[in-house]
């Protein structure tokens, strides 16, 4: 019946959030802040509750000297561990775009606006599989503090932030006192790039332009000449000269650009080689990757979307999102 009382927890815990209002600014009232004993605030009271009886039994004084002591600091301890969150804002910035597998980082900054510190301050994410990556800091008085959470997407597309808890067991650990907090942010996942994913396809020729030039299996231009003073770094044929090297010669060789001008690359949905749509998405994410890292032209072709070619961090941006949103 485990799974039965797993499946009623997680049923629950999405009804409560989900009454919950979004937010990327919050700031933590009395309504918002709730406590109970720790397993070690139980064990006190039991403790307690045996040193009252014999205390009684026995008429010992000193007895009752300790049990209402205890007890006196346990409620002081109740009253400060609820005043460490209560008052406390807290703010986050949207993670930047990330890669299906990859931990979504993300900073949450928490304010303290009052004169004393606040201590031992955790954050997490509201989610079994994250109970034990708690996040810890003191934020001073008056001043601010800054907390890293991540998570893992399981999927691409556009992810709304998960629900993340506070607490603290500050001062004695006999008390936890937590809130959660639905963020408003969305982070947007990519699909994995194919781990081994082959060469480049082979471009197409543009309109009017003639389809001259042999290519490389590895979709690369053959349209080499020598390198002449001034030609940029980008346009070097590294491994062609790493093969001339190999061959005793140093002579250095230049892409043609007038030649690769000729040729569009088009990264094609239905070219890709495979079947499904998930490794399809992969496999044309770790071309984009590629294509940039070569400072080629490239153009991306989606069921419905046509992207022009072309090649920079923005363009890069735009075909991944659009294999992220496919």
């Amino acid at each position: 019946m485990t799974w039965v009382g797993a499946l009623v927890r997680n049923r629950f815990r999405q009804w409560w959030q989900s009454r919950l209002p979004l937010g990327d600014l919050i700031t933590l009232t009395q309504r918002r802040v709730y406590i109970l004993p720790t397993a070690a605030g139980f064990m006190l009271a039991a403790t307690l509750l045996v040193l009252l009886v014999a205390s009684i039994n026995y008429q010992l004084n000193l007895g009752y000297l300790m049990t209402f002591l205890l007890a006196g600091s346990a409620v002081a301890g109740m009253h400060i561990g609820h005043g460490t969150l209560r008052g406390l804002t807290m703010s986050l910035t949207a993670p930047e775009p990330q890669f299906m597998g990859v931990n979504a980082v993300f900073d949450v900054r928490l304010i303290n606006d009052r004169r004393s510190p606040r201590h031992g301050i955790g954050l997490a994410v509201v989610d079994a599989t994250h109970a034990d990556h708690w996040s810890w800091t003191d934020v001073p008085a008056q001043g601010m503090a800054t907390v890293q959470v991540a998570f893992r997407p399981d999927r691409r597309g556009l992810h709304r932030l998960p629900a993340l808890t506070a607490q603290t067991l500050f001062p004695l650990g006999t008390f936890r006192v937590w809130t959660v907090w639905r963020p408003a942010a969305q982070v947007l996942v990519y699909p994995t790039p194919e781990a081994h994913a082959p060469g480049l396809p082979q471009g197409e020729p543009r309109p009017g332009g003639a389809n001259i030039g042999s290519r490389q299996d590895t979709g690369e231009f053959e349209g080499l000449r020598a390198y002449q003073r001034g030609d940029p770094l980008k346009l070097i044929a590294w491994k062609q000269v790493a093969r001339a090297a190999a061959r005793g010669s140093d002579e250095l060789m230049s892409r043609d650009a007038q030649q690769a001008q000729r040729y569009a690359l088009w990264l094609d949905f239905a070219h890709t080689g495979l079947q499904g749509t998930e490794q399809r998405l992969s496999r044309l994410c770790a071309w984009v990757l590629q294509a940039e890292r070569q400072d080629r032209d490239y153009g991306l072709r989606l069921p419905g979307l046509a992207i022009n070619p072309g090649r920079g961090e923005a363009h890069k941006r735009r075909c991944l999102e659009a294999l992220a949103t496919c």
